[in-house]
């Protein structure tokens, strides 16, 4: 599970203003009972459940055993989101919403986690292992190093990674949470995560998956690293825009207008020309497209084509400059040009993921073998048997992309980027709520997607925490994969064989603690106790 941190979008960051109108339904719970339920569950995770003030993903109720992304050792928290600085941003919210300063102190103990952990480039890791060095090159030379599907775990390249937005919802929670009280103590991290991303930069803007460089073992398969490519995956670049427009709104510093613009630059020499007019997941320091792990070839792709759409239109927002729009529709028109024959869509996802350099033909990944030591990941044309874990189909709503071309097409520059945060001195507050959206249209609000706040403070065992179907499991490590493929078809499941340490989907789950839950749950009561007032 990926979570990244919601924000309202507006002009790059989002700003609240008014409060949401309630809403009508239900007789408001009493507020006490809300109050109560939620401080129950955060006790719960911060005195029962933390690790340093730190977070993993789940945990089974004996805490046997743990997952992140990969599962964890009992002296691991996790970076990546929905980890210890989603848990920080959820802590400030709920403080926010109570005034209760306990939820503070526990968004402080979730700083002093990342902070322990924080490298000395000033980003982070995936993860924080405060078992030391040696625990950390055991987890890999086990878990990390058998988990056939997880790439970016089989190694520890001793550097830092903005992928999965851990590193820049780290810095971003840090920023938040020294703005609340300018609490000393929390700024040297923070000067030194901002540090990070504008040494990290490229001189066009661009920035890589990992940094500063280091060996990688895909140098000794004869491989190009693609950690050190300019990197539009994941929304690598559009995070670290997000920090720094924070940043510059709020405490300001002359590097970073500059640093801004030439990231939004780099959006733009990235565009490959006509007929082609698409972007790819990475690009080499020259500007092409390349790709990254094996089951991610050489190749235009449809998806960060319709994400760097997006992020041109909030540039435009931005600067109110023509030149982010000026291209969009060659971009837009080349999705049209792949869309997949009717026979070829697979639950409405009607986009190849890749597709070929040149002859715009799709290209379709597989894989054969059962483990990490056998198996092996190919691309070719053939549209059947194809990953499950990373999908070579892909829905996108190009019709929604060209109406919004066409809306921002017809406001003047000057008119849209009036409020820009880019303006020489603009300033404004970062919002009271970074997690919890309190508008009419919120899925807190939809009728059986979520729990009522009703069924929360009912549901909320006498231990404190919400019992939870553990969906997503994984093999525990016994012994390295073999070089013999094991008996079975393993092309489109999630996990090779009984060696294999990738989470899959569990057909029995387990009930249990997690993260994930406590945040969703936790932000359908701070609304409640918001549409109360």
């Amino acid at each position: 599970m990926r979570r990244v941190t919601r924000l309202i979008l507006g002009l790059g960051i989002a700003w609240v203003a008014a409060a949401a109108p309630a809403l009508a339904g239900p007789a408001a719970l009493p507020r006490e009972r809300v109050l109560d339920t939620m401080k129950r569950a955060t006790r719960f995770m911060v005195e029962k459940v933390a690790v340093h003030g730190g977070y993993v993903w789940s945990y089974l109720p004996d805490f046997s055993r743990r997952w992140g992304e990969m599962e964890a050792y009992p002296t691991m928290v996790w970076v990546q989101p929905p980890g210890t600085a989603t848990m920080g941003h959820l802590f400030l919210d709920a403080y926010h919403a109570t005034g209760d300063d306990y939820y503070y102190q526990a968004a402080a103990k979730a700083a002093d986690a990342l902070i322990e952990g924080q490298l000395a480039s000033g980003g982070w890791h995936y993860f924080i292992d405060y078992g030391g060095p040696e625990s950390t090159r055991r987890w890999y030379a086990t878990i990390g190093r058998n988990a056939w599907r997880l790439e970016e775990f089989q190694h520890d390249w001793g550097n830092a990674t903005f992928d999965d937005a851990g590193t820049s919802e780290a810095m971003q929670f840090l920023l938040r949470l020294y703005l609340e009280k300018r609490d000393p103590r929390f700024k040297p991290a923070l000067d030194k995560a901002l540090n990070f991303v504008l040494a990290s930069q490229y001189p066009n803007g661009g920035w890589p998956q990992r940094y500063p460089a280091t060996k990688s073992p895909y140098i000794d398969h004869g491989k190009p690293d693609y950690t050190g490519f300019i990197t539009f995956n994941d929304d690598v670049a559009a995070e670290n825009i997000k920090f720094l427009l924070m940043y510059q709104q709020t405490l300001g510093d002359p590097r970073i207008p500059g640093a801004i613009r030439r990231a939004m630059d780099v959006f733009v020499a990235a565009q490959q020309p006509a007929p082609q007019a698409g972007w790819g997941l990475q690009y080499t320091l020259d500007m092409r497209p390349t790709g990254a792990r094996t089951y991610e070839p050489t190749a235009l792709v449809t998806h960060t084509t319709a994400a760097n759409i997006r992020q041109l239109f909030q540039f435009y927002r931005l600067t109110g400059d023509p030149k982010f729009l000026a291209r969009v529709p060659e971009a837009l028109a080349w999705l049209d040009s792949v869309r997949l024959p009717d026979r070829l869509i697979k639950d409405g996802k009607a986009y190849p993921t890749f597709v070929e350099i040149g002859t715009n033909r799709p290209l379709f990944v597989h894989r054969r073998g059962s483990d990490v030591v056998n198996g092996e990941y190919y691309v070719d044309g053939n549209p059947e048997h194809t990953l499950e874990h990373y999908s070579s189909f892909r829905t996108i709503d190009v019709a929604k992309l060209r109406a919004e071309y066409a809306r921002l097409k017809a406001i003047p520059g000057d008119v849209i980027a009036k409020d820009s945060p880019l303006r020489p001195s603009a300033s404004a507050p970062l919002p009271r709520y970074f997690l919890v959206d309190l508008g009419e249209t919120s899925d807190r609000n939809l009728a059986g997607k979520h729990p009522s706040a009703a069924a929360l403070v009912a549901s909320l065992n006498a231990q404190g925490w919400w019992p939870t179907e553990l969906k997503t499991t994984s093999h525990p490590y016994t012994h390295d994969g073999s070089p013999t493929p094991a008996p079975g078809d393993y092309g489109m499941t999630r996990v090779g064989d009984d060696t294999d340490t990738s989470p899959y989907i569990d057909p029995h789950p387990a009930v249990g603690i997690s993260t994930g839950a406590y945040i969703e749950n936790m932000e359908t009561l701070i609304a409640e106790l918001h549409h109360a007032q």
